[in-house]
């Protein structure tokens, strides 16, 4: 099963999943690669680090920075880039394993 579709049945069933990330968009809070543990939130707010969808893509590791009055959230990575506004967050990082160690969310 496709890695994106394993962890959102995960969540949905037992509230936590792993995924493995990779990517330099989060450096230096999240290690290329990290291996993330995710868990399902009532609700996300600024500096979350999350796994999402936005404009129908899924965005493994991102993090939060506005909450709109609307109750969406807008996701970027450490970088600047702003991926978009959404809905749809699946669960947010609690834990980060990656070369130097574990890092922890809570």
């Amino acid at each position: 099963m496709e890695r994106h579709l394993r962890l959102i049945e995960d969540l949905a069933t037992t509230g936590a999943g792993t995924m493995k990330c990779h990517g330099s968009s989060m450096l230096p809070i999240l290690e290329n690669p990290s291996t993330c543990t995710y868990e399902r939130q009532d609700a996300y707010a600024v500096g979350d680090i999350v796994f999402c969808k936005v404009n129908g893509r899924f965005i493994d590791a991102h993090k939060i920075v506005k909450v709109g009055a609307d109750g969406r959230y807008l996701i970027a990575n450490n970088r600047g880039h702003e991926n978009g506004w959404t809905r749809t967050v699946y669960g947010r990082v609690v834990e980060a394993a990656g070369a130097s160690g574990i890092r922890h969310f809570r």
